[in-house]
């Protein structure tokens, strides 16, 4: 597991998709989501009948980076699909995890005690963390430096 850590527009989403991409060209099986677009597929799945085909896709590959991780507070259903997800891939494959929520807050984010310790034990447990520091990456309006090089 890789935990990639930080404040908002600091560069997560840009290593996240990096990792994928590079982890691509050299023929692994990888692939980047958002977490939010994630657990909606998987509620779509569980009506249409697709949901333990889409679990298998996900176990197969062998880089899955999950960003915006825990942005909002999961409800049961979400909580049950996000440990079936991280339970099929632990210790099997490599999943990355980008969050600006601090680590102490998954618990509350997550909500059940018990859900939530399942999925930080196999989050966090052996991760590669990487915590970025510094000024938003992301130009703003106000900003004429940062909307030239933005341009550039």
């Amino acid at each position: 597991m890789h935990h990639v850590a930080g404040s908002n527009g600091i560069g997560k989403s840009y290593l996240a998709c990096a990792f994928v991409e590079r982890a691509c060209r050299c023929g692994h099986k990888a692939a980047y989501v958002r977490l939010p677009r994630l657990l909606q597929q998987l509620a779509v799945a569980r009506g249409d009948g697709s949901y333990a085909r889409i679990l298998e896709r996900l176990q197969r590959l062998e880089l899955l980076a999950i960003d915006d991780w825990l942005l909002a507070p999961l409800r049961d259903s979400e909580r049950r699909d996000l440990v079936e997800v991280i339970e099929d891939r632990s210790e099997r494959a490599s999943t990355l995890v980008a969050s600006q929520l601090p680590v102490q807050d998954w618990h509350a984010s997550i909500g059940d005690p018990n859900l939530a310790d399942a999925i930080c034990d196999r989050v966090l447990s052996n991760a590669h963390r990487i915590h970025l520091k510094g000024p938003s990456i992301r130009p703003t309006q106000g900003d004429p430096k940062s909307a030239a090089k933005a341009k550039a």
